[in-house]
């Protein structure tokens, strides 16, 4: 008997009435069901996946499975028409119109990738934390999709980073469950370390104070800072800049000091205090200075140039020197003090009495 004979009696044989078949064998058959949704992992579709009760035909593939993680549809026609061709006829269709087919996949997200990137050039060769570090791949990173069976971490097993050039070679293994090879991913592209600091939202000249509208806050390159601190936004507002600096330009710790609350050449107010005694008189700045520094000034009425302290704005605090008490003296210096303070007593009682009575 011929192949293509042997086949056509199997069809024959599969077409004859269930009950029939029943009947002779004494066993119930089960019934083929078409499934409405399917889901497979593996790059083809086979019978087992699109009905129940499949039986030896389960593993024969039938389609191309949709591309990883999306979904197709078969219409129910075409589905009963391929299977009938494969000998596999009297599916219960429960009225089903298609067969939606979804393959799964594991999707790593772009975001994700970036970040595992980061992560493995962290602290390498002088870069900062994965957080600070800012990445351009030579290829739009998006997300990627992989078979389902990669189900294991994502472990970095190569990276390189060259300071010069910023360029970095990343490599990452994946494992899984099955006996599989690990799959390998691979992203190049260049690496700058950014901080984040104020920048300038106009141009300001030296001695200038920041108001809250001069001053935002960017990321920038840490190279463009320099070997100085950054400056924080709110450490800026209301400082007073140390030299002239263009709009867009990044502000650093060193540019800022404290305001002058002392101009020079301005009138201030010269306040002496001590232990019960204060006094304000009119003065003139002749440098100027932040709160805590020591400046001269002259005193208007005396016309004398004086130190003081700046303690607030347009007040500048002089200090008086106290007076030092008398050290006490011992026994025998109170009673020699006595004794000559004694003629005197004595003399002023003796006139006191010679003197005429006033009547």
């Amino acid at each position: 008997m011929t192949a293509r004979s042997l086949l056509l009696a199997v069809a024959l044989l599969a077409a004859a009435p269930v009950t029939a078949l029943a009947q002779a064998s004494g066993d119930t058959i089960a019934v083929p069901v078409l499934r409405a949704s399917v889901t497979v992992e593996s790059d083809v579709v086979r019978i087992g996946d699109v009905i129940d009760n499949a039986g030896t035909s389960a593993q024969i593939a039938i389609y191309r499975a949709p591309d990883l993680g999306t979904t197709g549809s078969l219409p129910t026609a075409q589905v009963i028409a391929t299977l009938q061709a494969h000998q596999v006829i009297g599916v219960d269709t429960r009225d089903i119109k298609a067969v939606s087919v979804t393959r799964l996949a594991r999707t790593l997200e772009g975001k994700e990738i970036e970040s595992q990137v980061a992560h493995a050039l962290e602290h390498r060769n002088g870069l900062g934390d994965a957080a600070n570090l800012s990445l351009t791949f030579d290829r739009d990173v998006q997300d990627v999709r992989l078979e389902a069976w990669n189900n294991g971490a994502v472990q970095p097993v190569s990276a390189r980073y060259e300071p010069r050039s910023g360029r970095f070679d990343v490599s990452f293994e994946i494992s899984n469950d099955t006996n599989s090879s690990r799959t390998k991913l691979r992203f190049t592209g260049n690496v700058v370390e950014t901080v984040e600091t104020a920048v300038l939202t106009r141009n300001v000249e030296r001695n200038e104070v920041l108001k809250a509208s001069d001053v935002a806050t960017e990321r920038r390159p840490k190279a463009e800072i320099g070997g100085g601190e950054p400056a924080a936004r709110n450490h800026a507002v209301g400082m007073q800049m140390r030299k002239q600096l263009r709009a867009g330009q990044a502000l650093k710790a060193a540019d800022l000091a404290k305001p002058d609350l002392v101009q020079r050449d301005e009138n201030v107010t010269l306040i002496y205090e001590s232990t019960g005694l204060y006094l304000t008189m009119r003065g003139k700045a002749l440098e100027g200075g932040t709160e805590g520094d020591t400046v001269s000034v002259l005193n208007l009425q005396s016309k004398r140039n004086v130190y003081g302290v700046v303690i607030g704005r347009g007040q500048v605090a002089i200090s008086i020197a106290t007076p030092r008490l008398p050290a006490a003296t011992d026994t025998s210096s109170t009673i020699g003090a006595t004794e000559t303070a004694a003629p005197v007593s004595v003399a002023a009682t003796s006139n006191a009495q010679t003197s005429p009575k006033t009547e």
